[in-house]
Parts: structure tokens; C-alpha cells; sequence
């Protein structure tokens, strides 16, 4: 296969177009990207996780360089608020917690100092939840490496973000046409053979649907229908708006619990990005758009209203056409997980890659991974439903769905004993989930029997030292105006 047709807009479009060339050219692919007129609005907004960083410079973009240009920020996680009052909040930090004592990993010692009366908590252990409460950027260093890791993902703005990785497409040779109205020819066996673009016929091998929730080619053309998760979600509905930057801007989103839904901040340097999820069931529109300036504390402007379907295609690969992105699966917008996913969708086109003209054993194998990455996925945001601890309907309606088994069986063996059993395609790390877990009220009863043979005096004098490590690093670093080139 030689010939590749991306049919797409915006970020979804732009950055499988330069994967696919950066990763294939050599091979003698040749990409075509299609563009489809775009459904960003200046509230949208992509929240990155740390490993689209490296994604990034294999692409030749230079961090300051896309911060500059987007007015993006850095992020360090996200800081759960429960506005309902009772809870204390907790940042499910990116990177890593605490460090190995006798060779063991950290989060089971935790749990027995904790179960004897230890103070500080989870997030005290990690170098960048600590960063981000002191507005700072925790860069990463050898040292900090050797501690654990210090990741950090980015707030971009959609429409910048998008535009400059389509001057990075077209600087690469990628062919790029744009198109209002498209038109598919098939063969016998129901193959795309081509898509005509406005008249213009574009001949391909291989084709990739990134139209998001239009899914032209993998739905409307070849019928592949999409599973539901509806049942796992509370939320229907969401605004996505925009207020004024905080001065100075934080280095996290913030998810405020209320009473109808919450409430997603995502600081930026021009524009603090605002979605605000809810349950049409139990409020109207107008209603919510009020709650969204309220829960926000923000002055809101382009707001609009979208729905959320979440689920997943039955085969996000049919024939020889891949969906990748919301064209594959519809993810809960907590979390804002929809740029991780496109990710996904890509590494794995890029490890299966037919070489010959066989493509069926890619095709199966694709499916099966991406089925399996989208569905932990889904059992991680369906953990903040099920576990979250906020009093209203809307909470309620979430802890009262029946959760997916495979998540069942990672809440109750992480009860039983502090563990997460290994999931296959799971792409959110464990000190990520942990983080969640505990700072939603799942407490451990155990801990591994192996926590027990290390004496106790020698554990303490680890934690000192490890707060004590926490304490200087983070000191060093700079703060979220320095790293950004203001300061």
C-alpha cells in the first residue's frame, strides 16, 4: 500500500497526516489529506497528556515555538474540586509518585503508613503535583529521573493548534486539498478505490476517516456501526466556552464537581478554556450555560452547546478504511482524553501497517488493539462517575450505573489490596489511576506481603527523605510566566 487518503479537518486531520508521512515517507508512501471545512470554535480547546510531547518533536515542533503560537500553556493535571462542600480536593498529577524502597514500588508502603496514621498524602510524593501548587513547571532532569517521573502535558488552543500543524504538513510534502462535498468510489468487494473532492478524483490503497462524530467514510459510506456507552455516562451534554486568563495562569486544569454536572477549566496565556458537562435530564440549557459562568467564576463568551454520545465502532478498521479519533470512538468529555486517543489510533496504523496487499491480519489485529485501548479508556473515566463521592441527582445517576466488569474487577482488587491488575492496551499509568482512586475515597485494606519485611523505622526515614527531595526540587524549578518566556 502506497497510497494513502486522509479525509479530515482540523488536529485530527493535520497531525495523522504528519505522522503517517514522517513515519512512512522513507517506505515510499505517498499522504494526501483531504480538508473538510472546520467545527472549531475559539472556546475549543486540546488537553494534552505528557507523551504528546515526544510525538511532537519527532514532527520537528519546537515547544516554545507551538506555546508561542498557540498562546497555549503547560499542565501538570488536573485538580478535582468538590463545590458541593465535604470533600477535599486532590490533584491526579501527571508522572510519577513517591520512589522504590527495597525495591519494591512505592504506593504499597504508602498504604500501610497511611492505614498507621502517616499525614502526608499521595500527591505530597510527587514532584509535580507539588510543582503545580506552587504555580511552577517541574522540568525534568537526572535527577528528578532518578526519583521518578516528572511529565507534563499542554493546554492548546484548537484552532491555533490545528493551523500550525497544517503549515507543518504542507512544509513536508504532504499533498493537501480542501473540499466542501465528497464523493466515494467503491469496487465490487466494497473497497474505496477513490474519493472525489469537488470534482477532483483522488486514487488511494489505504484510507483514513478523521472526520470526528461525521465518520463519513467508516459510518455513512461503509455502515460500521458504533457501539454504545451510554449507560456507563451521566452526561448527554456539554457547553464549551471560553473567559478571561488567570493572572498568573495555573499549571492545571481544574474539574469543579456541582450539583447539575462539572465544570472543566483549562488555563491558556490569551483565554482560560471552560467545558461544562451535564445531564439534560435534570437541568435545561439556559440553566446550565448560568451554572457554567457560576461553577467557573468566569465571564463567558462563544459558548457552544454540543452533544456527548460516547461509544466505540464495532470495527474501527473495515475494508481498507481506519477510523482514527472521534470517527472511531466517542469518548465522556471528562478528562478531555480526545487528542490521547487520536494518538492511539495512529501508533497503532503505524505498527500494523500492512506491507503487502494482504491487509486482513492488520486489519484484525488493529481492531482488536484499538478496541481494547478504547475501552480502558472507558473504564477510566467511568471511575469518576462510579467512585465520585459528590452529593445531587447527577452524582447519583453516575454511582448508580452498572460499571463496565473489567473496571469492577480493577475497583475491587485495588480495594482489596492497593494493586491495579495489568489490562492489556491500557495507556493511562498506574500512579495516574491510583492518584484517582484514593483521591476519590477507594481505600486499600492490604497491601502486598512483601511491604511487611522492611522495617519500619527505615520506611519512615525513606518518606523524609522523599518530601525533603520533593521540597528542594521543586524549589528550582520555575514558575508557569518563566517557562512560558515571560519572565
Amino acid at each position: 500500500m502506497t497510497r494513502v487518503v486522509i479525509l479530515g479537518r482540523d488536529a485530527p486531520l493535520w497531525l495523522a497526516a504528519c505522522v503517517l508521512q514522517a513515519a512512512l515517507r522513507a517506505a515510499g508512501v505517498v499522504v494526501t489529506a483531504i480538508e473538510l471545512p472546520s467545527k472549531l470554535y475559539p472556546s475549543d480547546v486540546y488537553a494534552t497528556l505528557p507523551g504528546i510531547e515526544a510525538l511532537h518533536a519527532r514532527l520537528g515542533l519546537d515547544e516554545r515555538d507551538l506555546l508561542r503560537g498557540t498562546r497555549g500553556a503547560f499542565s501538570l493535571g488536573q485538580n478535582i474540586v468538590d463545590m458541593l462542600g465535604g470533600n477535599p480536593a486532590f490533584l491526579n498529577a501527571y508522572g510519577g509518585y513517591g520512589t522504590a524502597i527495597d525495591g519494591a514500588d512505592f504506593f504499597g508502603y504508602w498504604v500501610k503508613g497511611r492505614d498507621a496514621g502517616l499525614p502526608a498524602g499521595f500527591e505530597d510524593f510527587s514532584l509535580t503535583a507539588a510543582a503545580a501548587r506552587q504555580g511552577r513547571v517541574m522540568i525534568p532532569d537526572e535527577a528528578s529521573e532518578v526519583y521518578g517521573r516528572a511529565d507534563y502535558g499542554y493546554h492548546l488552543p484548537a484552532i491555533a493548534y490545528a493551523g500550525g500543524l497544517k503549515s507543518v504538513a504542507t512544509r513536508t510534502g504532504i499533498t493537501v486539498l480542501s473540499a466542501n462535498h465528497i464523493a466515494v468510489e467503491r469496487d465490487e468487494t466494497g473497497d474505496l478505490i477513490a474519493l472525489v473532492a469537488d470534482g477532483q478524483r483522488i486514487a488511494g490503497d489505504l484510507f483514513v476517516d478523521a472526520t470526528g462524530d461525521d465518520a463519513a467514510l467508516i459510518e455513512k459510506t461503509l455502515g460500521i456501526a458504533q457501539d454504545s456507552w451510554r449507560t456507563h455516562f451521566p452526561v448527554d451534554r456539554m457547553f464549551v466556552a471560553r473567559g478571561p486568563a488567570f493572572d498568573p495562569i495555573p499549571t492545571y486544569a481544574e474539574l469543579r464537581a456541582w450539583h447539575g454536572g462539572w465544570t472543566a477549566l483549562y488555563p491558556g496565556q490569551a483565554a482560560t478554556h471552560v467545558v461544562h458537562a451535564f445531564a439534560s435530564s435534570l437541568i435545561g440549557d439556559e440553566d446550565a450555560l448560568r451554572g457554567a459562568g457560576s461553577a467557573s467564576g468566569l465571564a463567558l463568551s462563544d459558548a457552544v452547546l454540543r452533544p456527548s454520545d460516547p461509544g466505540c465502532r464495532t470495527e474501527p478498521w473495515a475494508h481498507n478504511c481506519v477510523a482514527i479519533g472521534g470517527a472511531a470512538c466517542a469518548l465522556d468529555p471528562v478528562h478531555n482524553l480526545d487528542l490521547h486517543a487520536l494518538q492511539l489510533g495512529l501508533i497503532a496504523l503505524l505498527t500494523h501497517f500492512p506491507a503487502g496487499a494482504d491487509a486482513a491480519p492488520s486489519r484484525a489485529e488493529y481492531n482488536r488493539v484499538m478496541r481494547g485501548s478504547f475501552e480502558r479508556l472507558r473504564d477510566y473515566q467511568a471511575a469518576f462517575y462510579a467512585l465520585a463521592p459528590f452529593p445531587g441527582l447527577f452524582w447519583h445517576a453516575g454511582r448508580a450505573a452498572e460499571p463496565p466488569a473489567t473496571l469492577a474487577h480493577i475497583i475491587a482488587t485495588f480495594h482489596a489490596r492497593g494493586e491495579l491488575p495489568p489490562m492489556e492496551e491500557d495507556s493511562i499509568p498506574f500512579d495516574h489511576w491510583r492518584a484517582m482512586l484514593t483521591g476519590l475515597g477507594v481505600v486499600p485494606v492490604s497491601w502486598p506481603p512483601r511491604i511487611d519485611a522492611t522495617d519500619d523505622a527505615e520506611v519512615a526515614a525513606q518518606f523524609r527523605r522523599m518530601l525533603g527531595f520533593v521540597k528542594d526540587a521543586v524549589s528550582r524549578q520555575p514558575t508557569h510566566a518563566q517557562a512560558l518566556g515571560h519572565g
